[in-house]
């Protein structure tokens, strides 16, 4: 040789070589591989300190700054926490002086607890963990023995991991590619577990042993993994993904950040729990004993394992290539694939990876969106801070801001899926597509008003969910017609009608013939005009809220000093709520809401500031509702963020009261968006709500007791500035719901379903709960209140007899 071998840096130490799991794609136990089953169950003492000096031998050597060494398996956590520890310090002792070390451990996370969590966070151990995504997608491979999942156990783990004090020590989630899962419901279960990284993996597979192709698809791995890269991008790529980081800096002509992807010379090596050398796991795949050495830790330095012909095939590049590979336009992103993929009896690994087509089709297709689509930056997530003060149930402009842009975020991602799955032969839905790009590059303030319509994320989502390919077409049209016509630049797009009606979200609706199926839409800079069924409109900007033309049918706006919300009674799609909306307003009837609104907005500014940035800075529309027999109702969409529906209540002060508590929902919602606030609840358990007649489930419950903060905190204000009976009155509201509120916080607590941030979430929604108990309230307002809540206590026993044991004494 012309030059010493490389070093090696990194290194795998296996812990244990059983695993409690019996995954069916596991490399391990599962190919061709077999040497596992004459080895030591657990590593030993003497090899864990006899491999550290060797690896401080070899660092020393050749001066590495820093080693990098992972306990592995099996299950490396079989071994235990005192075994761990052992070799921790093996390696922190050897390595003192020579380097810095990063010590890591993968693991399927069904043992992880706090007590390892405790010892990884004395000895500085990051911890990776395996997860093949949503349930259904986990249990396809990832089970016990005896066929039980392993799911809500690994959940547990990621949560665990996600607390303040140990998510420090989270390194990130490891999937292995199914084709036959959903590429969306994976990537989506992965990033709601805000992982620091997320790594997927293509199974091993050789020529002789070739990986699934279902459907008839000559890659369809790539296209599983472009889903996901085009969700990734869309939302502006809030987690950084292996696979994905390491196509685009091999595509700058960076290293590439996995063994599997690039032309860098393997430096890893592993070393077994008898103390052999093996190279790389992934050959096992291969044949058996093809990791294999001869080599061990008593006989054999580094440096003579550097020297194994197999290792030395893997450190050459491109001269270790096949021909075909060598001549490749994108050798130097795939670098041949995975040195085990390429294995084919005959001609051993001298071919192109058996995921070849899979690899080219990825790589060309992120360099080339790379071309056409900017980055999107991801809004600036919500911080601790921000988030506890959500959690006191207030929240101002700047934090409520930040759920907009989150949502706003969401909008954008669905927009896109909703995109990719029109049909490609519709030219309606083309057309309306490409001007959507357009002004998303040209005017992208204008379709970012469209996509903030409280009802555009439900109309995307009934798509996404299956439904009719019209509504996609349609929806598209609509959206990009109300965006053209924002943006004013002169352009034309034609959009479906809706049994008489052309729907503009966010702007209004045109009346036009019920035999009109499409309508042109013109934009210019001083309105638009309609053509369909051989009627033509125009509308100018500058008409009124009723304008002038009889057809057109403007959302109206009101506009306090410091809040302006619209008045939705024009949107098809805007029935999202509990209670059926009202018709289309008359002039006089939307001139008596837009004074209660400011009324009521005043109401909430002055007595209520704590509430008021936060709604004028997220609450863009309020949906009038049909309230039967004349009571006063209210409603708020999960779906639907910034909206909140109600019936016209007798007073603005009820109106003011409907707003704040409704508002919570909408916050709330939103930041269950981002964050899981409780664990998946599957065994029907259902709650006691002080407020409702009918059992809750958990997530109920916390709306409900979220709400009744700013439900409490209207009462303890309004005592104080009502006159008379009516000051009585509200004392009493107050205490009763006080009382409540604390009593809800408290089940909430005890429901041993929150997950960490919930438990910190809901602690500061107790906190402001239990600084209401210091306030002095009457004795007769103490005992309405007491008599209000054990009437509603005894009726609520006397319909749900069921589950009233759950209430205690």
């Amino acid at each position: 040789m012309d030059r010493p071998p490389p070093s090696l840096s990194q290194f795998v130490l296996k812990m244990h070589s059983r695993c409690d799991l019996a995954c069916d794609h596991c490399y391990v136990y599962e190919h061709a591989d077999t040497s596992w089953r004459g080895r030591p169950r657990a590593v030993t003492e003497q090899t864990l300190a006899r491999a550290a000096d060797r690896i401080a031998e070899h660092a020393l050597a050749h001066g590495l700054p820093m080693v990098h060494v992972v306990l592995h398996g099996g299950e490396p956590l079989l071994a235990g926490p005192e075994r761990i520890r052992c070799a921790a310090e093996e390696l922190t002792r050897a390595l003192d002086g020579i380097s810095a070390l990063d010590l890591r451990i993968h693991t399927n996370g069904v043992l992880l607890n706090e007590e390892f969590c405790e010892l990884f966070a004395e000895l500085g151990i990051k911890v990776g963990v395996s997860l093949d995504g949503d349930r259904a997608s986990n249990d396809r491979h990832r089970r016990y023995a005896d066929g039980r999942t392993s799911h809500p156990q690994v959940l547990r783990a990621v949560s665990l991991l996600n607390r303040p004090g140990y998510r420090r020590l989270f390194a990130g989630l490891l999937c292995t590619i199914d084709v036959e899962n959903d590429p969306v419901a994976v990537y989506d279960a992965l990033v709601a577990l805000d992982p620091p990284r997320i790594d997927f993996l293509l199974p091993h597979a050789t020529w002789d042993v070739p990986p699934p192709r279902p459907h008839g698809s000559a890659t369809p791995y790539a296209d599983w993994l472009d889903v996901i890269h085009r969700r990734w991008t869309a939302a502006g790529r809030p987690v950084p993904v292996r696979i994905f980081d390491s196509v685009l800096r091999t595509l700058r002509g960076e290293s590439s950040l996995t063994e599997s992807l690039g032309l860098a010379p393997a430096d890893l090596v592993v070393i077994e729990t008898d103390g052999t050398f093996e190279q790389a796991d992934s050959l096992k795949t291969a044949y058996d004993s093809a990791p294999a050495t001869g080599m061990n830790l008593v006989d054999h330095s580094l440096d003579d394992v550097l020297a194994h012909p197999g290792m030395l095939a893997r450190q050459q590049g491109l001269e270790q290539l096949s021909d075909e590979c060598r001549a490749c336009p994108v050798v130097s992103s795939c670098g041949g694939g995975l040195y085990a993929h390429r294995y084919r009896t005959g001609s051993g690994f001298l071919n192109p990876s058996v995921f070849c087509p899979d690899l080219m089709a990825l790589i060309t297709n992120i360099r080339d969106r790379e071309a056409a689509v900017p980055m999107v930056s991801a809004p600036e997530p919500l911080d601790a801070a921000r988030l506890d003060e959500l959690a006191s149930g207030f929240g101002d402009a700047a934090t409520v801001g930040r759920l907009v842009a989150a949502q706003a975020e969401i909008n954008h991602e669905l927009l896109a899926a909703v995109g990719e799955r029109a049909p490609r032969g519709d030219r309606t839905a083309m057309q309306a597509w490409e001007l959507l790009i357009d002004l998303d590059a040209g005017a992208p303030e204008a379709l970012d008003a469209v996509l903030a319509h409280p009802y555009t994320r439900p109309w995307a989502l009934r798509v996404l969910e299956g439904g009719p390919q019209w509504s996609a077409v349609a929806g598209l049209a609509e959206i990009a017609a109300a965006a053209a016509l924002r943006a004013g630049r002169g352009d034309t797009v034609a959009v479906p009608v809706r049994e008489g009606l052309l729907r503009l979200p966010g702007l209004g609706a045109v009346t036009l013939p019920a035999d009109a199926a499409l309508a042109e839409v013109s934009a210019d800079a001083e309105g638009f005009s309609v053509r369909a069924a051989g009627r033509h409109v125009r509308i100018d900007r500058e008409e009124g809220v009723d304008g002038l033309t009889p057809h057109w049918q403007p959302v109206r706006v009101v506009e306090p000093p410091g809040w302006s919300v619209a008045l939705e009674d024009t949107d098809p799609l805007r029935d999202r709520h509990q209670w059926p909306v009202a018709g289309r307003l008359s002039a006089g009837e939307a001139k008596l809401w837009a004074q209660d609104l400011g009324q009521a907005w005043a109401l909430i500014q002055d007595e209520l500031p704590s509430y008021a940035p936060g709604v004028s800075a997220g609450l863009r529309v309020v949906t009038p509702l049909h309230a039967p027999g004349g009571s006063d109702v209210s409603a708020a969409s999960r779906d639907a963020f910034g909206a909140i529906g109600a019936a016209r209540p007798e007073t603005p002060e009820l109106l003011a009261l409907l707003i704040v508590h409704e508002f919570q929902h909408v916050k709330l919602g939103a930041v269950m968006d981002s964050f899981d606030l409780h664990q998946p609840v599957g065994d029907g358990r259902l709650f006691y709500a002080p407020w409702r007649p009918d059992p809750r489930p958990l997530d109920g419950l916390l709306q409900g007791t979220y709400a009744h903060i700013a439900v409490t905190d209207f009462w303890r204000v309004r005592r104080h500035r009502a006159q008379g009976a009516a000051a009585g009155a509200a004392e009493a509201q107050f205490a009763r719901w006080r009382e409540q509120t604390t009593r809800a916080v408290r089940v909430l607590a005890g429901s041993g379903l929150l997950t960490p941030l919930g438990e910190r979430f809901v602690a500061g929604m107790g906190h402001t709960a239990e600084m209401w108990e210091a306030e002095e309230v009457s004795a007769a307002a103490l005992d309405r209140a007491r008599s209000s809540a054990e009437r509603h206590r005894a009726d609520w026993t006397a319909r749900n007899p069921v589950h009233a044991a759950q209430l205690g004494p």
